[in-house]
């Protein structure tokens, strides 16, 4: 009888934590939304900070451009630094980047009503968790569409960064568009490569730490492009 219980003790640590492991990294996403939008009330009801990030002209002071920056650079560090990185200090910068998130998103808070963003937000939510499940219980493999949906972020960036000398509204309303759909279907592609992911972890490993942590900051940045974009749509200027 001890023998079997043995048995079934070694087949239980065995076996995929696919959905706890999914359940983790929802777990560190909504946790990184919550602290950027704390963050981002803060900062945006600050005046001391928004005079620190926002030159009188209406430019970003230096600070505003290390704080605006700061993110990327973040994830290109959690990103290149996963093998070497211990998962206790992933963990911190994840928690650093959502502050940051949260001041450099601090502008929106003065640019549109609440009422707006509100709105925006739970049309967001609504789409991202339609996406996920989606994602999650489709039998199609989305790998190939994966890859197509990196190509048209990578020329989404260059038509934005295109845009900022043009100034066009009818192009500023193309990538908004585009980019709904976008991130609409790179939150289905994310969420199924992570429930492969999780098929292949074992619990308490270093490396699914590290995983969970990826996992989130990957649907984290799905959320929050397509929170932007929407909010070109349904954002309502003060």
């Amino acid at each position: 009888m001890e023998n079997n219980i043995n048995i079934f003790e070694k087949k239980t640590q065995a076996i995929p934590i696919s959905q706890t492991f999914l359940a983790s990294v929802f777990g560190w996403m909504f946790l990184a939304l919550a602290i950027t939008a704390v963050t981002s009330w803060m900062t945006a009801t600050s005046q001391q900070l928004i005079d620190a990030m926002y030159s009188k002209a209406g430019g970003m002071t230096i600070l505003g451009w290390v704080i605006m920056l700061a993110p990327l650079g973040l994830v290109f560090l959690l990103t290149g630094r996963i093998n070497k990185m211990a998962a206790s200090t992933m963990a911190l910068l994840y928690v650093l980047f959502s502050v940051l998130m949260g001041m450099s998103l601090s502008s929106i808070l003065l640019i549109y009503t609440g009422a707006s963003i509100a709105k925006t937000f739970l049309i967001t939510s609504g789409m991202f968790g339609f996406m996920a499940v989606l994602g999650y219980t489709t039998k199609t493999d989305l790998t190939r569409f994966g890859n197509i949906l990196l190509m048209a972020v990578v020329g989404l960036f260059i038509a934005m960064i295109v845009n900022m000398f043009m100034h066009s509204s009818g192009l500023d309303y193309l990538i908004s568009f585009v980019g709904v759909l976008i991130f609409t279907g790179l939150t289905a592609y994310d969420v199924q490569k992570l429930k492969r992911i999780g098929a292949g972890m074992v619990e308490g490993v270093e490396d699914t730490r590290k995983m969970t942590i990826m996992g989130a900051l990957s649907l984290y940045l799905d959320f929050i492009n397509l929170f932007l974009f929407l909010l070109r749509f349904f954002g309502d200027r003060r």
